[in-house]
């Protein structure tokens, strides 16, 4: 770990980065004045053409590496590659393939949503004024808010503002979308709303990258993630692949509850509760090349029925994320806000 004193190793971390991620970085670390340690050698790896989360509670760092992958703050150590460029060395060339929504749009209310655009568009010094009505209206079009596009922003619910956010970072194209937050504050509905706007985008082929601390909001619209908790990288993969790594519980309706309890555990199932006629426990590790819990399924069911147990119903609960970051971490957050 770096001391607050320390000068950032950026060449040496730099020489380490592949370049081949749409976001790389290796050690990247930020300690603010004071002595707080906000981001600890953060190594993150986000594949092209993916939807990743980065997950973890308010607090944890998420903004703070934005932050500094965007150049917006600088690193007190370590590196970080977009598209495969230095950063925040090589900005001026990265960032006008990237797009950004942090900490919600900033919004002019007496503007129309498409007059917003125009503003946002005008202040642009890459923006060609020649074809800024064409894309200002592809733009309201693909975030769904042609119809609306007249009405004065103040009038617009959160989940239209946040879509107008981020049709202001997709009036140029982009190879990226960095979105922070994406949801925060909204109703159900909006929530829908952006998590379609999100599938539609990676569908087009943009890569996004979406902080998030609510999980269900990953699980539903991620193929990738990672898990921050207290400025560290907890662990990062695909989705698929994070949930796969944690056995779900055994569950074992009956009312022979205390029979069942003393059946499992000689069977090798620990953390063995008994809550009314509900009985849950955890499965042995997996072993051998297929990765089957051992006993199986079947062998614990019918060593609960040999005992004479009363099996009402006998299965494995789905493993959530929750679960996963759960067990990683010791600690809970938001499931839906």
């Amino acid at each position: 770990m770096q001391g607050q004193n320390d000068r950032p190793e950026h060449g040496s971390a730099m020489a380490q980065l592949s370049g081949s991620a749409v976001i790389e970085t290796r050690g990247l670390s930020k300690r603010y004045r004071g002595g707080q340690l906000a981001v600890d050698r953060l190594d993150l790896s986000v594949p092209r053409g993916s939807v990743f989360g980065f997950l973890g509670p308010n607090g944890s760092g998420k903004t703070t590496t934005i932050r500094m992958l965007l150049g917006l703050i600088d690193a007190t150590g370590g590196g970080a590659r977009l598209l495969g460029e230095p950063m925040p060395r090589a900005a001026k060339r990265v960032l006008p393939r990237v797009g950004a929504l942090i900490e919600g749009p900033a919004l002019y209310g007496f503007l129309s949503g498409r007059g917003n655009l125009h503003r946002y568009d005008a202040a642009d010094p890459t923006a060609d004024p020649r074809t800024r009505k064409a894309r200002v209206e592809a733009a309201l079009e693909r975030v769904g808010l042609s119809a609306a596009a007249g009405k004065k922003a103040k009038a617009y619910s959160l989940g239209m503002k946040q879509r107008l956010g981020i049709a202001a970072a997709l009036l140029q194209p982009r190879e990226l979308l960095v979105l922070d937050e994406p949801t925060n504050g909204l109703d159900p509905q909006g929530m829908r709303e952006i998590r379609s706007l999100v599938r539609a985008l990676a569908e087009d082929g943009i890569t996004v990258f979406l902080s998030s601390h609510l999980l269900d909001e990953i699980e539903q619209v991620c193929s990738h993630t990672a898990v921050m908790n207290r400025g560290r990288l907890v662990t990062q993969g695909t989705v698929a692949e994070m949930s796969a790594d944690a056995r779900g519980r055994l569950a074992v309706t009956t009312p022979d509850g205390a029979d069942a309890v003393r059946v499992l555990k000689e069977h090798g199932v620990t953390d063995v509760t008994a809550d009314g006629d509900e009985v849950t426990g955890e499965l042995p590790a997996p072993t051998g090349p297929s990765g089957e819990p051992p006993p199986d399924l079947a062998g614990l069911n019918a060593a609960l029925v040999q005992a004479g147990v009363r099996v009402r119903a006998f299965g494995v609960t789905r493993v959530s994320l929750e679960d996963v970051f759960v067990s990683l971490t010791g600690e809970g957050f938001d499931v839906a806000g």
